[in-house]
């Protein structure tokens, strides 16, 4: 019998040293994209067949290959085009090939041997619910339509520059039935930045498209889905059944041969970017994705992240060209709602340690007594930061992390949201012994038990007390939670909610007309460069829950009501705030590119972090420092002619992490392709610097490419 030769990828890590593709033997000829499994070691593992040209030289003399397992017969071979796109997001975010390509991949599908996987295509496929009842079109404004057109007839890619609250989802909804309906293979893909706002958009998307296209056409692809039903969904898409994927970043990766349109969302969230493993953007990968499988991209915000503002940017004299992007706004709202004014109150001028100010408050108060709601931010959860003893000064540190126990009064807890390290609220100071242990800081528990004793004595219009909710991620934790508790927002059982980001972002509340966020002043002053753009984002994210609902405004207004977005800030004056009074991203932008151009500073310059874990500090900073001198002696790309420049390694801001100490060193250039070269370049010598015993206590290392935190 002849034997065929087949190079496999494989989920193991670039670290590893093992390589990107394994050579394998098979009793006959698979084609490129074949799911196998395959001997590794002592165990059995999952696959993929690669293309051969990309396979390693001959093999050396005497060596034998272990043959192939099994194949996954049941699936169609992953196309070129999604192997083009693992291949590109392997080498631009320096991993092991098949590390993305099997994270890419269902997990139930690592699991399942090929009679397994037979029997699981055999079942039939669950539909999305009741298609009875076919939602029809909502008439687009001018604004919605001219928009469009434009995306119907150029080629993009596109930023949707709409301010919140103006339709932004009827016009993807739209392009998808456009697209759909011109095609009968065509699939569209359109991702949101978290999972608590998949439900809404599924059941948006299923009533409009599963009449017309059949209860399987629309399915969702994120992490809070079980391991089956991420399969049926993984395999409705690959098989072309399912004609829209709706999902969060690992959807970037969906299997869709007949991939036409990519709408991202909120594309301006950090949740895009991966921060474990692989670190890839999604949506940067959308955007190389679009333009290699000829897709046009969407890509939707109502504060764009400054990358995507200055790639939308329109030619001028200096700047004949433009960036590559084409912009489209969108600044009215539906309905003619207006945008939240917004209301700045300085803290100095309040008693020390107020929480809500009382003009704040009497707002507030104001709207409980109107039936209507209000919506309190703050991103922070638990119910203090910290615990502190008067008499000694002791504080709730954890001890495995550089980091403070926060305070969870609800279940007295101290837990460290960092290694989620949990003990019991102590009695007595652990150090002195004194009973006077107080919380410091305050955390969105204790927002809620403030609210709920200031507001005590205040009635609804039906004369009953004001209901105060929480929505955090520690009341979220179980399933269906976040489902239930939404719906008590939206059916009115709700007076005031109090919450972290999670509530800020792409939520439709019909009934909120006050917005405030009560401590915002923590990311003014941080180090990370991008910490003002993330706050004016968030914030003007929050004050756009303010007064969706334009009918209900205009019978609100009998009573005086307008949407208002509430500020509590000690420095008021402060340029943020000045853009979000305004409700002036464009001015924002400007002046933080400005700020950004003479800095050098993304999207000016690009960047890469190298980190390093160890049980010691002097082990992480030495094994950084180790590989920058032999880069230097190397000579690689971009360092004789200075293109490339290496920072001097330093420990992280929370430094150690479950009893981890981590360090990184951030690398930049004004070229994308010379710090690419580099990168590639240093990775051998990361790895026989890693083997040195000198760094015998070095746990791991890991390369981040355009990092969002530095």
């Amino acid at each position: 019998m002849t034997l065929s030769l087949v190079h496999v990828a494989l989920q193991t890590p670039s670290h590893s040293g093992v390589g990107d593709l394994l050579s394998y033997a098979s009793e006959r000829p698979l084609s490129p994209g074949t799911l196998v499994r395959v001997p590794l070691g002592t165990r059995e593992v999952l696959g993929v067949v690669w293309d051969a040209d990309e396979a390693p030289g001959e093999l050396p003399d005497g060596a034998t290959l272990r043959p192939i397992a099994g194949v996954l017969d049941g699936v169609a071979p992953l196309d070129a085009s999604w192997r083009r796109l693992v291949g590109f997001a392997a080498r631009y975010y320096q991993r092991a090939l098949g590390e993305v390509a099997l994270a890419a991949l269902p997990p139930q599908l690592r699991d399942l041997r090929p009679e397994q996987l037979a029997r699981r295509l055999r079942r039939p496929a669950k539909g999305a619910g009741d298609t009875s009842r076919t939602i029809e079109n909502i008439a687009l404004s001018a604004e919605q339509e001219s928009v469009r057109a434009r995306i119907s007839s150029e080629k993009g890619p596109f930023l949707l520059f709409g301010s919140t609250g103006s339709g932004k989802t009827e016009v993807y909804l739209r392009c998808v039935q456009e697209m759909l309906e011109a095609d009968p293979t065509a699939q569209a893909l359109v991702m949101v930045p978290e999972i608590n706002l998949t439900p809404q958009l599924e059941e948006r998307f299923a009533g409009r498209f599963a009449p017309r296209f059949g209860p399987g056409a629309v399915v969702s692809l994120h992490s809070g889905m079980t391991n089956p039903q991420r399969l049926a969904s993984w395999l409705a898409a690959h098989g072309g059944s399912a004609r829209i994927v709706l999902g969060t970043r690992m959807a970037v990766f969906a299997s869709l041969p007949g991939l036409k349109l990519i709408v991202v969302d909120e594309e301006h969230d950090p949740s895009y970017k991966q921060q474990e493993s692989a670190r890839y953007s999604a949506r940067d990968l959308a955007i190389w994705r679009g333009r290699e499988q000829g897709a046009k991209v969407i890509l939707g915000s109502a504060t764009p992240s400054l990358e995507s503002w200055y790639a939308s940017r329109p030619a001028t004299a200096e700047d004949p060209e433009g960036g590559r992007y084409v912009r489209l706004h969108m600044p009215s709202r539906i309905g003619a709602g207006a945008l939240a004014r917004v209301r700045r109150v300085d803290m100095n001028q309040q008693p020390r340690r107020t929480v809500f100010s009382a003009p704040l408050l009497q707002a507030i108060t104001e709207r409980v007594a109107r039936g209507e709601q209000s919506m309190v931010l703050l991103n922070r959860r638990g119910y203090a930061p910290v615990l502190h003893c008067v008499d000694c000064g002791w504080k709730s540190d954890c001890p495995h992390c550089s980091a403070h126990q926060v305070f969870h009064k609800t279940d007295r807890t101290l837990r460290c949201h960092h290694c989620g390290y949990t003990v019991r609220v102590p009695y007595h100071c652990p150090t002195c012994g004194s009973p006077d242990i107080h919380p410091m800081g305050r955390g969105t528990e204790q927002l809620e038990e403030q609210l709920g004793a200031l507001l005590s004595e205040v009635l609804r219009p039906d004369r009953t007390p004001a209901r105060i909710a929480r929505i955090d991620a520690d009341t979220t934790k179980a399933k269906g939670a976040l489902e239930a508790q939404l719906a008590q927002v939206h059916s009115g059982e709700v007076d005031v909610l109090v919450g972290t980001q999670m509530i800020a972002k792409g939520h439709d509340f019909r009934r909120i007309t006050l917005v405030a966020a009560v401590q915002p002043d923590g990311a003014l002053f941080s180090s990370d460069f991008r910490a003002a753009e993330r706050l004016f984002a968030l914030l003007m994210q929050a004050a756009g829950r303010a007064g969706r609902d334009a009918a209900y405004m205009a019978a609100q207004a009998v009573h005086g009501t307008q949407p208002e977005m509430w500020v509590q800030s000690f420095h008021p004056q402060h340029a943020v705030f000045e853009a979000l009074r305004k409700h002036d991203y464009e001015a924002f932008a400007a002046q933080q590119l400005k700020e950004r151009e003479e800095a050098a500073m993304p999207p000016f310059s690009y960047q890469a972090l190298v980190r390093a874990d160890a049980r010691t500090q002097e082990v992480a900073q030495g094994f950084l420092t180790a590989a920058t001198a032999a880069a230097h002696a190397a000579q690689l790309p971009g360092l004789p002619d200075g293109t490339v420049i290496l920072f001097p390694p330093v420990p992280l801001t929370i430094q150690r992490v479950a009893n981890v100490e981590r360090a990184q060193m951030l690398m930049e250039s004004s070229s994308r392709a010379t710090l690419q070269r580099f990168l590639a370049a240093w990775q051998p010598i990361l790895q026989a610097t890693r083997s040195q015993p000198e760094h015998k206590g070095l746990i791991r290392w890991l390369v981040d490419v355009d990092p969002l935190a530095i």
